[in-house]
């Protein structure tokens, strides 16, 4: 019996130190990478804003060929939703192009369902850096609520995300360069 008691309240210790970490766990993160793309800014943001592209440089929409897709509204233009639901890596949500300000910014929202339900602001912008040389700035941006959080401790979100972000923007730039 006192096994069982020493069992119980260590598990519950665990639990308590876990809950307690998550109260003074940062709850958001933000991501960026840029790359340089050598097309007119025109070009590179008119491929971006249509999410279906997404389909051809995304290192996420890869993960699984055989994922489901449905498609709500007009490609390219604000209310368009991209909803997808895949294997257990690329799980099961959608994203909304909420703003687009023309040439310069395309505001999207990720809302996922599955492994785990969260939302995240994900824009790019795009900039000349000369006649025909474009930069590409994609952001992640969210938060976690309390106490998923505590995952923030072990997990350097920056690395686990950004490396993914890497090489969607190299696929893209290949795409863009043909």
């Amino acid at each position: 019996m006192n096994i069982l008691l020493i069992i119980a309240a260590s598990i519950g210790g665990l639990v308590l130190l876990i809950l307690v970490l998550a109260l003074f766990t940062k709850k958001g993160y933000s991501i960026q990478r840029s790359i340089i793309i050598d097309k007119p800014k025109e070009e590179v943001f008119f491929y971006l804003k249509h999410l279906r592209n997404q389909d051809m440089f995304s290192k996420w929409v890869m993960t699984d060929p055989f994922m489901q897709k449905k498609y709500t509204g007009v490609d390219g233009t604000v209310g368009f939703i991209y909803a997808w639901e895949g294997n257990k890596k690329a799980g099961k949500g959608e994203q909304e192009i909420k703003k687009i300000t023309e040439g310069n910014r395309l505001d999207i929202e990720v809302r996922f369902e599955k492994p785990f339900e969260a939302v995240a602001q994900t824009p790019f912008t795009v900039e000349n850096v000369s006649p025909n040389q474009t930069k590409v700035t994609w952001f992640m941006i969210s938060q976690m609520k309390y106490p998923m959080n505590v995952i923030m401790l072990f997990m350097n979100m920056d690395t686990a995300l950004g490396k993914d972000m890497d090489i969607s923007l190299g696929n893209l730039k290949t795409i863009l360069e043909r």
